[in-house]
């Protein structure tokens, strides 16, 4: 094993919980802020670029979801060996390969297709010109993120989060320092939010491949397609499903934002607005969701199962405490935070009136990620799905198109409070039924 690798199955499992949570959530943070600041910088651009952010946003959520999925597959199936002492060094290499090669087929066929598909979630004609300045750049760099997160994945399996950590900081501060430069300097308005974008996915990419080679997280192997059908599978297993799992919220988003839309642009952007911050809210919650994937995978793959279930359980007691403590800040700040990532006006007035009655539900939404990492890392994926499924098009969808329809924007809201809330609680069923939330008896086996 490489000397960076770190054994998650000794010692005290909340302070293994929090070395690999407390540097995601830098890492996170920085990523959602390039969210954050392409909304403030087009923003200023008017309302048709950031109606055009608010459309955009969801739907690139859940293509990115192939490669949160792939890394949770490679994430699962290298902890689980590091757990059994087995040689991780093969799977970590077919992950970073398989990524590239599904990548770049997802990169060519959004291209081909974002116009068709934004025009049928609603995107009027400005927004719509709008989006096609920024689609293809961001396509031209989705590849690349794919490859930097399974190189994360592998650094995150060994029980380390600083190297991803450190990459996703990098990559955010070089998109967020050309977005100013590219958006307003060089003219280029959104197509240069995209530019930034490939130039910062790029740049990670090429770093997390060299020091993942430097660290031997990620080694060549002689004969590598030597067991590749094996690796594929075991990969899949987890990551087709996790890709599903992670798809469903942003596609929903994006469904939802089609509901919003009957309401006009202003409300399109302010709901586009308040679910950054949603997202910058969500940070701590999601960083654990990162960390309780390796803890969970090396003590299942080592038979300890009563340390992944005590792990799962403060991770949802901290999700509890965390929630109750930013649903009281989004409500006394709601406004502030509206008028800073709109142009005020009625956007402003959607973004904190969702972000004052949304925000006291995010526990229950933290309940969900974190379950689903852990289901993920015990190769449990298909209840993740459901869960997710579940969550989307059982309640926050529907919910949404009859709220909209009966109390306007706030039936929005309330169709969030009741998906977050009743999703978090099919989340703790869920962990109880496949072992997370009791420790059984080593050998026994779970359905």
């Amino acid at each position: 094993m490489p000397e960076t690798t770190q054994d998650l199955t000794t010692g005290p499992v909340w302070r293994a919980l929090a070395r690999l949570t407390g540097p995601m959530v830098i890492g996170i943070l920085s990523v959602l802020s390039v969210g954050l600041a392409d909304a403030y910088f087009l923003g200023q651009l008017g309302s048709a670029p950031l109606a055009a952010v608010g459309f955009i946003y969801p739907v690139t959520a859940a293509v990115t979801s192939l490669s949160i999925g792939l890394s949770a597959g490679a994430n699962a199936t290298v902890s689980q060996a590091i757990g059994a002492e087995r040689d991780p060094n093969r799977i970590g290499l077919h992950a970073v390969g398989l990524g590239l090669a599904l990548s770049l087929i997802v990169a060519g066929a959004m291209f081909a297709g974002y116009p068709w598909l934004f025009g049928l979630l609603g995107a009027q004609e400005d927004a719509a010109a709008e989006i096609a300045l920024f689609m293809p750049w961001w396509c031209a760099s989705f590849p690349f993120l794919v490859v930097q997160m399974q190189a994360s994945a592998l650094f995150r399996a060994h029980g380390s989060s600083v190297a991803p950590a450190v990459l996703m900081t990098l990559s955010a501060v070089v998109n967020i320092g050309f977005d100013p430069l590219l958006i307003f300097t060089a003219g280029m308005g959104t197509e240069g939010a995209a530019l930034a974008t490939f130039i910062a996915r790029a740049s990670a990419t090429v770093l997390a491949i060299g020091y993942a080679l430097h660290k031997g997280i990620l080694v060549w192997c002689g004969q590598v397609t030597k067991n590749l059908w094996w690796s594929t599978k075991e990969l899949f297993a987890v990551g087709g499903p996790a890709a599903f799992s992670n798809a469903i919220n942003p596609a929903g988003m994006a469904a939802v934002t089609a509901a919003v839309a009957t309401l006009g642009t202003e409300a399109v952007g302010g709901f586009g607005a308040a679910t950054r911050v949603q997202q910058i809210a969500l940070v701590p919650m999601l960083a654990l969701s990162s960390g309780i994937g390796p803890v969970v995978g090396q003590n299942w793959g080592a038979d300890r199962r009563d340390r992944a279930a005590q792990g799962l359980q403060a991770a949802l007691a901290f999700c509890l405490a965390y929630g109750a403590a930013v649903g009281l800040a989004l409500f006394v700040f709601a406004q502030p935070f509206a008028q800073v990532l709109t142009s005020g006006g009625a956007p402003a007035e959607y973004a904190a009136l969702y972000m004052r009655i949304v925000g006291w539900s995010l526990f229950g939404y933290g309940f969900v990620v974190v379950t689903n990492a852990a289901m993920n890392a015990r190769s449990k994926a298909a209840w993740s799905m459901v869960l997710s499924v579940s969550r989307t098009f059982a309640l926050y969808l529907p919910l949404a198109w009859i709220g909209v329809s009966a109390f306007d924007f706030t039936g929005i809201t309330l169709a969030a409070v009741t998906a977050n809330v009743a999703a978090g609680a099919v989340g703790l069923l869920f962990a109880y039924k496949t072992g997370l939330l009791r420790p059984r008896r080593l050998g026994e086996t779970f359905a």
